[in-house]
């Protein structure tokens, strides 16, 4: 258990997975009324259950992210792709004075709407952005997203670059979509990032997915892990229930 100002925050790890429950305003009051004298088990269960009722009854309470095995890296890989709303793409730069050298920049990305991960981060772009022009010379790219945009690292007290604090980067390029993909991909970016609805449209906005080649998986100790595309896309990054 953490606790951080207005919350409390009980986090545990079972044999499928990571789970991280916040209370919002749990009376410091109520938590001293357990007897300290239980057991250290006993009384981790009560607070716990203090906790699940609590949550039932308070619109206030959030469970935050629940992450699929370390070991199945393919399932982790497609979790932090559809979890995670942003990424830093990196381009090969075709502007003064850093021609040729890596450039970084943050964009909105989206997978699918959510509970609906199709596995591919779409973007909407325009030309006139100075790494869309890094693209139309050189469409390579590099993509990361890390679960450090989520609450999920800072709640577990990982750091952003700890393997803990899951991450991914694929390395593709990309492509502008069409047609019935460019459905798919308006969908899955405009449910996540309404604000897009009102950029300007003299930009001349278009739907562009990243054409994944390689994945490369951050998530536990012991180096990186690579999973190959067809790996990637064959995973779901759903809890299976029997």
């Amino acid at each position: 258990m953490r606790r951080w100002p207005g919350r409390t925050c009980f986090y545990f790890e079972t044999p499928d997975r990571i789970s991280v429950c916040c209370l919002y305003s749990v009376s410091p009051t109520v938590l001293r009324t357990l007897n300290p004298k239980m057991s250290a088990v006993l009384r981790a269960a009560c607070v716990l259950l203090l906790g699940l009722l609590w949550a039932s009854v308070s619109p206030s309470s959030s469970c935050r992210v629940r992450i699929p095995p370390h070991d199945q890296v393919a399932r982790v890989a497609r979790f932090i792709a559809h979890t995670c709303d942003w990424a830093s793409m990196a381009t090969i730069s075709t502007h003064k004075p850093v021609v040729g050298q890596p450039f970084s920049n943050a964009f909105s990305v989206s997978d699918g709407p959510e509970g609906s991960s199709s596995g591919v981060p779409y973007m909407y772009l325009t030309r006139m952005e100075i790494s869309v022009q890094d693209l139309e010379v050189n469409p390579e790219a590099s993509l990361s997203m890390s679960l450090a945009q989520t609450d999920y690292c800072r709640q577990q007290g990982f750091d952003p670059q700890s393997p803990l604090c899951a991450h991914i980067i694929l390395s593709g390029s990309v492509v502008e979509v069409n047609g019935t993909e460019a459905g798919f991909a308006k969908k899955a970016l405009f449910s996540r990032h309404p604000e897009m609805i009102d950029w300007p449209s003299d930009h001349n906005w278009f739907f562009a997915k990243f054409n994944i080649t390689q994945v490369w998986v951050l998530d536990y100790f012991g180096g990186v892990k690579t999973v190959t595309p067809e790996e990637y896309f064959q995973a779901s990054p759903y809890r299976k229930h029997h």
